[in-house]
């Protein structure tokens, strides 16, 4: 029995931190899981920024409302749903991801939860479990399943590498340099293709 693990931003939706850097005019904040391996240090970051500007939860979701999914990213994520179990493994958190979730027809989605003061100020953050993608695969694969995934950033390598398949991307030059031996693609017909081939 296989299930297919993808991650969220960069592969089914744009990057919800980059797109809040250009509404909000602060280019620092565009710094994602692509750039910074460690996501403690990137989120403690984040949170420092948004407290420095008196930012919160209320303006990051007023741009996260008039973000769409990348081009074709619906039908190739209901052409997948069609052949296999679908599980959506991302860092981002619950009030981030309904109105995307939505737009790309309810897949299941796996993960994190912000802590927001009364005030919509963003205080803290809990993550679903220790290295959440990885500690996922593994913990599908104890109940039978063969994991195949799929992603973009440093944070979706365990979870490629520890599958029976896996896949980069859209990844970056680096990223795809430092890991010749995961393919890796650009357009969603050929991650289709490839995935495909992983699930005969």
């Amino acid at each position: 029995m296989n299930i297919v693990c993808l991650d969220m931003e960069g592969v089914l939706v744009p990057e919800i931190w980059i797109a809040f850097a250009q509404a909000s005019g602060i280019p620092e904040l565009r710094r994602t899981t692509r750039d910074e391996p460690d996501y403690d240090k990137l989120m403690s970051w984040r949170l420092a920024t948004l407290r420095e500007h008196g930012l919160g939860l209320k303006q990051i979701q007023a741009v996260i409302s008039g973000i769409d999914p990348l081009p074709g990213a619906r039908a190739f994520l209901d052409e997948l749903r069609r052949l296999t179990q679908v599980i959506i493994l991302s860092d981002t958190f619950e009030q981030f991801a309904q109105p995307l979730m939505e737009k790309l027809n309810w897949p299941t989605l796996f993960c994190n939860t912000l802590e927001v003061a009364p005030d919509g100020s963003i205080t803290g953050y809990r993550m679903r479990c220790p290295q959440s993608k990885l500690t996922t695969v593994r913990a599908l694969q104890s109940m039978g399943y063969e994991t195949i995934a799929a992603g973009d950033s440093f944070n979706d390598l365990a979870m490629i590498q520890a599958s029976k398949a896996g896949f980069l991307f859209r990844t970056t030059p680096q990223i795809q340099a430092d890991h010749p031996e995961l393919e890796a693609f650009e357009e969603f017909d050929d991650l289709l293709a490839a995935l495909r081939r992983a699930l005969d």
